[in-house]
C-alpha cells in the first residue's frame, strides 16, 4: 500500500491518518488529528465522506466554489497522489468528537469553501479570482473554535509556514 494510507486490520478500513495544525488565533499552532477515510468493506459512506473532505480542503485551500465544475476547476482539485494533500492550507470547521477511549477530542468535520457565507471573512479577503492561484494565506478565524486555519503538516525538514 502507498506509504500514506493507514490499514485498520480488524475492520478492514483504509484511511490517511491526518495531522493538522491550527495557523492563527487563540489555538494556533495546537494540532488536530483526524482520520480521513478511503475505503470500509461495510459500504461506501466512509469513503464518500472522506472523499468529500478531501475535495473540500482543495476547494477552500485553492478557492474553488463546489458548484464549478469546469475542466479549469477540476484540474486545480486533481492531485498527483496524497503526498500533495502535505502542508495544504485550507479553513475547517472544528467540531468536539470523541476518541476510541470515549474521551472528548477535536476533530475537523468540514472544510469551509467559497460557497460558505464566512468563507471571505475567515480567509480575509473579499472573493478568489475565478483564476484559481495558488492557495492564499490565511487569516485568523472569526469565532475561535467554530472554524480555523489550518494546515496538513509538512514533509520533514521543512518548517510549515505557521513555525517560521
Amino acid at each position: 500500500m502507498d506509504g500514506w494510507l493507514r490499514h485498520a486490520g480488524s475492520t478492514g478500513a483504509v484511511y490517511l491518518n491526518g495531522e493538522f495544525v491550527v495557523l492563527e488565533g487563540q489555538y494556533a499552532k495546537r494540532k488536530i488529528f483526524t482520520l480521513i477515510g478511503l475505503h470500509s468493506p461495510k459500504g461506501p459512506d466512509w469513503a464518500n465522506m472522506g472523499r468529500s473532505l478531501i475535495r473540500g480542503m482543495l476547494n477552500s485551500a485553492r478557492g474553488i466554489s463546489d458548484k464549478d465544475v469546469s475542466p479549469q476547476a477540476q484540474a486545480v482539485r486533481r492531485i498527483g497522489g496524497f503526498a500533495d494533500l502535505d502542508g495544504i492550507e485550507f479553513v475547517a470547521r472544528i467540531d468536539i468528537g470523541t476518541d476510541t477511549n470515549g474521551e472528548a477530542k477535536n476533530e475537523i468535520r468540514a472544510a469551509v469553501t467559497p460557497d460558505h457565507k464566512q468563507y471571505a471573512a475567515l480567509m480575509g479577503a473579499a472573493a478568489m479570482p475565478a483564476s484559481y492561484p495558488p492557495p492564499p494565506a490565511v487569516a485568523a478565524p472569526a469565532a475561535p473554535g467554530a472554524a480555523a486555519a489550518v494546515s496538513t503538516a509538512g514533509p520533514a525538514g521543512v518548517r510549515p509556514s505557521w513555525a517560521r
